[in-house]
Order: C-alpha cells, then sequence, then structure tokens
C-alpha cells in the first residue's frame, strides 16, 4: 500500500522499495550501497561472461586444432595403409614371377639332365663305333 488512506483512516508514508534479495526495509544510503553492489555485480557478471567466451573459444580453437591434427594423422595412415597395401600386391606379383621363372628353370634343367643321360647312353654306345672307325683312320679326331 503506498501513499493512500488506510482502513483506520490513517495516511500510510510511503515505504522503500523492498529487495527481492533482502527481507527488511532498507533506507536511501543502503539502497544507493545496493544499487552500486548490483552494477558491480552486473560488472563481474560481464567480466566472466567475456572470460568465458574467451575459453570456449579457446576450446573451439583447440578442438579444431586436434580434429585437423588427428584427421591428418588419420588420412596420413590410411594414404600409408593404401601404399602398403599396393607394395604388397606388387611384391606379392614379383614373387609368383619368379616362383614361375624358378620352377621354368628347374624344369628345363631337369629336361636337359634327361637329355645328357640319354645323350651319355648314346655316347657309351657310340664309343666302340668310334673307337673302331678311329683305328681305321690315319689322323687324329681331335685336330679335326
Amino acid at each position: 500500500m503506498e501513499g493512500g488512506s488506510g482502513e483506520r483512516g490513517e495516511s500510510v508514508t510511503e515505504q522503500p522499495e523492498l529487495d527481492g534479495s533482502s527481507t527488511g526495509l532498507e533506507l536511501p544510503d543502503e539502497r544507493a550501497a545496493t544499487e552500486l553492489n548490483r552494477r558491480e555485480i552486473v560488472k563481474a557478471v560481464k567480466v566472466v561472461e567475456k572470460d568465458s567466451l574467451a575459453i570456449a573459444e579457446s576450446f573451439t580453437s583447440l578442438f579444431s586444432s586436434l580434429r585437423s591434427a588427428l584427421s591428418e594423422a588419420t588420412n596420413s595412415s590410411v594414404d600409408h595403409m593404401h601404399c602398403f597395401g599396393d607394395a604388397t600386391g606388387r611384391l606379392q606379383e614379383s614373387v609368383l614371377d619368379a616362383a614361375t621363372k624358378g620352377n621354368r628353370y628347374i624344369n628345363s634343367s631337369l629336361r636337359l639332365n634327361e637329355e645328357l643321360k640319354g645323350i651319355e647312353t648314346l655316347a657309351a654306345q657310340l664309343y666302340p663305333f668310334c673307337s673302331s672307325l678311329h683305328a681305321f683312320r690315319p689322323f687324329d679326331w681331335a685336330e679335326d
């Protein structure tokens, strides 16, 4: 009730505004102090908000940097894995090619060995014939 008559006809003087945080009446000097406290609180809150924003931006920058570094490392690892896979594939092809050529060489050597055995048999069969021919020829076969 402000500035009006009460129920008994008494005039009521104007009451100071009540602060939501205070439970009693405040004097004008206290009101000025409270207003000053509010301003300081608002300033402090603004400083805290500004600092919080700076911290948030710092974390955002940090996470962005970490994300970029992780992405770069991952891409690098993936690229290396593709490179290793390609190199492994080429190495496998080279090994298979070398093994195939090695098998051909071994098979050719075995065939040549069998043919040489056949030639040895032929030479053994021809030796008596050559020896008898040599007896009829007056010159040495080594000179031919």
